[in-house]
């Protein structure tokens, strides 16, 4: 039998993504996998990048249900029922955007936990008030309240747009991880 690999054939790559950041991915899938959960993500500023991470661990299926990247005002307000009226008085990038981007994000998957991230990762698009680095998560767990739904803004260091949507990812599947874990 010959051998055909060759020292010039392609590396094979698992995956395009930050190791840390499937390493993350990995532990939130199997996590929920144990804890009998399903979760979903509404993504605007991380575009997808929280999706992309869960879905690079083989059986994720079980346990993601939906990721919906939400990134203009039209689509939050579309896709997941953020209203135009909250978009418009607080902005999108807002507590008030993010909360109802995890609610819309529960309703629409029926996942038992939802999270929520809008914000700014630049390099323009920041003012005095919400400067580059800012973001802004929400948590909804299904059986909660519904008026009671989890919210913190982050200020992440500029460290250019790739840094703050990395930092951003890491913090939403944080969130993604079940109590105690």
């Amino acid at each position: 039998m010959t051998d055909t690999t060759t020292d010039d054939a392609p590396a094979r790559r698992e995956t395009l993504l930050p190791e840390e950041l499937v390493a993350a991915a990995r532990r939130v899938i199997e996590a929920n996998r144990a804890a009998g959960r399903t979760v979903s993500v509404a993504e605007s500023c991380t575009g997808g990048l929280v999706g992309a991470a869960l879905t690079e661990i083989p059986g994720s299926s079980d346990v993601l249900l939906a990721s919906i990247v939400s990134y203009a005002n039209e689509a939050k307000v579309s896709l997941l029922g953020v209203g135009s009226d909250i978009v418009e008085t607080f902005g999108s990038v807002s507590v008030a955007t993010a909360w109802a981007m995890a609610r819309g994000m529960m309703e629409r998957s029926g996942a038992d936990i939802a999270v929520a991230i809008t914000g700014i990762a630049g390099p323009n698009g920041g003012t005095e008030k919400k400067p580059v680095g800012t973001v802004i998560f929400a948590k909804a767990i299904k059986g909660g309240d519904p008026d009671d739904i989890v919210s913190e803004k982050q200020h992440f260091p500029d460290t250019g747009r790739g840094g703050v949507r990395l930092q951003a990812a890491l913090c939403a599947l944080e969130l993604l991880m079940p109590e105690g874990e």
